[in-house]
């Protein structure tokens, strides 16, 4: 009994190479055609400030500035962060006297700090 090998030929409607196109256009050919907008160029944002939006505004901003430049910033910091929250205690005090809830006395405290912007204590 002989067995003979046949080989079966797929036909394809495929000519040409893997760069080829549906059209058949070769793929550097093809972005040669279209017309490439130019590229819109984004300004550079500079990174953030890390100075102080407050410097110099309001009524005690001298005295604080010039404050902090004899005592120095990390001590000033320092100084500033205990002045805080001292002030917070006595607005949380406050506030248990008269029976505020916890929303009446967050309020307070931002009232606080924008009142302390404005006069130049955060300078």
């Amino acid at each position: 009994m002989a067995i003979t090998a046949t080989t079966t030929a797929f036909s394809s409607s495929f000519h040409g190479t893997w760069g080829a196109t549906v059209a058949g256009e070769d793929y550097h050919t093809m972005l040669a055609k279209i017309a490439v907008a130019p590229r819109q160029v984004k300004p550079l944002r500079h990174g953030p400030m890390m100075g102080n939006v407050n410097e110099g505004k309001g009524v005690f901003a001298p005295l604080v500035v010039v404050t902090r430049n004899i005592v120095g910033k990390k001590r000033f910091n320092q100084i500033r962060g205990k002045a805080i929250a001292l002030h917070s205690q006595v607005i949380n005090e406050f506030c248990k006297t008269i029976g505020a809830d916890t929303k009446q006395k967050q309020g307070l405290i931002r009232l606080a700090k924008k009142n302390g912007e404005r006069l130049g204590f955060l300078a």
